[in-house]
């Protein structure tokens, strides 16, 4: 049995002083006080074992070298990432690409050539990460036989790796925001050709697997493709950004609730459980058109991503893409989580997820006390792991955590970085992602604690992660 008095916030501060985190706190900021009620027996909702994705445009296939086996870096970085997990390939480029079976490749915002070459390359990435892949196949070409093709040599390719084609890249916006169809065009005109595309890859390979209707926001549209679709699919797919990068793209903006983003969550969540279909959000960052830099490049986008996908998770989302790399715009995004084979802040976040987000959802009953302040829970069989994010940029939270009386110890990792708008020097654990793409926690913090009541701090622009035993 431990018994140890709370640390305080002098001690707190030299072992992040101590550990290189002591920007984390300035002895200055308000600490709040914040009760999390932790219940193990009422049991939620399991987190899909593939619930992390990442998201590229289809440009990317045609980079020699870059989603390949024998670039063991961004191997590594995507296994850090989970054992097992979704690629997804489509964007805005894919419905503007084309297929050459022999080449040459071709990496081009509207004028992108994938080949049989690019796919072989593909499947030794996927099978080198242990990954499966979403294929986004070209709808605005509007060349049934050219798809045909293409649906053909992805699936001799990545054989048991593919999870799923889609048919279009955010179809709801063909008749406004893309050139791809007339502006009469609808749901209706939509499903019609799905089910057409669907049909043709269907005559040349029966056993085919789809998933849909990858909207960019008329959520109005999945339920009735669900309806049509129910028996035939292999799950929902929808995209999601706060908004677009501009100058109303503020870090403020991100990291405080979204009012359109709950909405949406209830009536996809609605949708999959009428449908018995899981959703995924397969494209999805902070801001489009490539992030705002400075704000999606940020340790603060760290937090939002921790935040978003436990989010997601809380609203029997099945996983999410978020996305990395070359952009629709044919510039490496700010808000990548990879970029130049390094890890970036985003992926931070998504790390940290990985840590804190194995096995079934429990509840974490608590008030934040006016605070940007949030906090998830989990149990990985019988161990509880609590994830708390303080997104806030002026208050500390001074938590307390009851309803765990079973448990003996408890430990946590943070996450860190100087300040919401570094770049650099983010940490897990006390440590960064190495340049091979490894990580591993190096300071783990025994939280005090006496079975009835365990207390952390949890400063302001920082996240904790903690697991008892």
């Amino acid at each position: 049995m431990i018994h140890s008095r709370p640390m305080t916030r002098r001690i707190f501060l030299s072992a992040l002083t101590a550990s290189g985190a002591s920007a984390l706190g300035s002895g200055l900021a308000a600490s709040v006080p914040v009760r999390i009620s932790i219940n193990t027996s009422r049991r939620l909702n399991i987190i899909p074992a593939d619930f992390i994705g990442l998201g590229y445009e289809i440009s990317s296939v045609s980079i020699p070298g870059l989603l390949s086996a024998q670039n063991q870096r961004y191997v590594q970085l995507v296994r850090t990432l989970g054992p097992s997990g979704v690629i997804r390939i489509g964007g805005n480029t894919a419905d503007y690409a084309s297929f050459a079976a022999d080449g040459p490749a071709v990496s081009a915002p509207k004028g992108t050539v994938v080949t049989a070459a690019g796919f072989k390359q593909l499947a030794g990435f996927l099978d080198a990460t242990g990954w499966k892949l979403i294929w986004g196949l070209n709808l605005g070409s509007n060349d049934q036989r050219q798809v045909l093709a293409e649906a053909m040599a992805v699936s001799a390719a990545v054989k048991e790796k593919l999870l799923a084609f889609e048919i279009g890249n955010e179809p709801d916006l063909f008749g406004r925001g893309t050139a791809h169809r007339p502006s009469t065009y609808n749901f209706d005109d939509y499903l019609r050709e799905y089910q057409s595309y669907k049909a043709a890859i269907r005559a040349e390979f029966p056993n085919a697997p789809f998933a849909g209707p990858d909207v960019a926001g008329a959520t109005n549209w999945v339920s009735p493709f669900a309806a049509g679709e129910a028996s035939d699919l292999k799950l929902l797919t929808h995209h999601y950004y706060r908004q677009c990068a501009g100058p109303g793209a503020t870090l403020e903006r991100l990291l405080y609730p979204d009012p359109k983003l709950v909405p949406e969550l209830e009536k996809l969540k609605a949708v999959s459980s009428s449908s018995k279909l899981p959703y995924r959000i397969c494209e999805t960052n902070s801001f489009c058109g490539g992030g705002q830099p400075g704000v999606s490049d940020t340790f603060g986008a760290a937090l939002w991503v921790l935040d978003f996908m436990f989010n997601l998770a809380s609203y029997a989302c099945a996983g999410v893409n978020i996305e990395t790399g070359m952009n629709q715009l044919g510039f490496v995004s700010s808000y990548s989580p990879i970029a130049d084979d390094a890890a970036k802040p985003a992926y931070y976040g998504m790390l940290a997820f990985e840590h804190g987000s194995k096995g079934q959802r429990i509840t974490a009953d608590y008030d934040s006390q006016g605070i940007n302040l949030t906090a998830y829970a989990v149990m990985n069989g019988s161990i509880p792991l609590v994830t708390i994010i303080n997104k806030d940029f002026t208050h500390d939270a001074a938590v307390e955590l009851h309803g765990l009386p079973e448990f003996k110890t408890c430990e946590a990792i943070r996450l860190t970085a100087p300040s919401l708008q570094s770049k650099e020097k983010i940490t897990l654990g006390g440590a960064s992602v190495d340049s091979n793409g490894k990580w591993s926690a190096t300071m783990r913090e025994t939280i005090p604690g006496d079975h009835t009541r365990w207390t952390i701090q949890v400063p302001m622009g920082s996240a904790a992660i903690l697991t008892w035993r």
